[in-house]
């Protein structure tokens, strides 16, 4: 069976050697690598195998791109503000008058969206099906007292900013983050039929767990409780869940489609959103030390903005990276997007030498 199979132009083929190199060697198991340029798709590869057995080809699985899908989250509610359905510094709380209970009121959907709300996981004890019930974690979320003092600080919030920006989303459009991500027509989705989920594809777990840096009761709270994501359900039951800032599955192709609305406002053609909103969606909202992550970092609405590098060369970057080492990312000035979807997961939560080698060779074939 071939290695490496699909599509790129000649000018990317050190971008394929360096993947088949990845998967001989066993840094890869199995990966979708699409790259797109103003609409025009450069490289769309799909390479190793399907299993740790390496008896069957990759194929072309929806992989579970965990935090990657905040950045399609992002895009959505960017269409919703320039559609003048959403406001970035509309309190959430107008939306959703029980979200302002105990100081929150006043914080904002970009507040939110930049992980300023203080509220990165539940600190009492919860039953960790929780997060398949829509209903039961918004409200949990309302009536929650932040751990900092909203808009002061950002502090990672690994699951519950899908909630906050998904329910301000489906009170002010309508639809349900799922429901709107299908309208797009991508191999992309939040919440996965049966057919869907039989396209699934194998996730080999890290081998160890991803450094969280220091330990204190935000950072224990977003990711170390027995209930900071969802536990003691069927696979089946959390594919068909929403919970769009950590379970969204896609193809390589699907992510980069969906990228494209930040690298040029337009997705298969098709425009998406004007300048100015997607100027609005990536500039700053807050950068410094994260208080659960420990990473430097600056938010856009929804988006890391290129701080340090870890997104490739280009300043004007932005994106986001899902556990395991999955990326979806944006280069403005290029009119570039760029997905990787490994499904041998590394413990990384944010950059990692896959990634920034493989930027590194896309851009060197530019």
């Amino acid at each position: 069976m071939d290695i490496v199979a699909g599509d790129w132009q000649p000018s990317f083929n050190g971008v394929a050697d360096l993947i088949a190199s990845r998967i001989e060697d066993g840094t890869d198991l199995g990966c979708g690598v699409t790259v797109i340029a103003d609409g025009e798709v450069l490289v769309d590869i799909r390479a190793g195998y399907a299993n740790r057995k390496k008896d069957a080809p990759f194929g072309d699985p929806l992989l579970s791109i965990y935090s990657a899908g905040k950045a399609v989250l992002a895009a959505l509610v960017m269409k919703a503000v320039a559609e003048g359905e959403l406001d970035y510094d509309q309190p959430v709380a107008e939306l959703w008058p029980d979200f302002g209970a105990v100081g929150k009121d006043q914080l904002t959907l970009a507040e939110v969206m930049s992980h300023q709300a203080g509220l990165p996981g539940f600190t009492d004890e919860t039953d960790p099906a929780i997060w398949l019930d829509w209903d039961a974690t918004c409200a949990k979320l309302a009536a929650m007292e932040p751990m900092w003092a909203p808009g002061t600080a950002n502090g990672y919030h690994p699951q519950t900013v899908g909630y906050i920006a998904g329910e301000a989303y489906r009170r002010a459009t309508g639809r349900t983050v799922g429901e709107a991500l299908r309208d797009l027509g991508l191999d992309c989705y939040c919440g996965m039929t049966p057919d869907e989920q039989a396209r699934a594809g194998f996730m080999q777990k890290p081998p160890a767990p991803a450094d969280l840096g220091t330990i204190d009761e935000p950072t224990k709270a977003a990711f170390l409780k027995p209930w900071s994501a969802a536990a003691k359900v069927s696979r089946e039951d959390w594919m068909a869940a929403e919970i769009p800032a950590s379970n969204m599955h896609a193809t390589s192709l699907g992510l980069a489609q969906a990228m494209q609305a930040f690298a040029t406002g337009r997705i298969n053609g098709a425009a998406f959103v004007p300048d100015d909103a997607r100027e609005a969606a990536m500039a700053e909202r807050i950068a410094g030390p994260d208080k659960v992550l420990p990473f430097d970092l600056s938010w856009g609405a929804g988006v890391m903005r290129n701080r340090g590098g870890h997104l490739g060369p280009s300043a004007s970057a932005v994106g986001h990276f899902g556990f395991g080492g999955s990326l979806g990312m944006a280069d403005p000035d290029a009119g570039l997007s760029v997905a990787y979807l490994p499904s041998r997961m590394l413990g990384v939560l944010v950059g990692g030498e896959r990634t920034s080698h493989l930027l590194d060779e896309i851009y060197r074939a530019l």
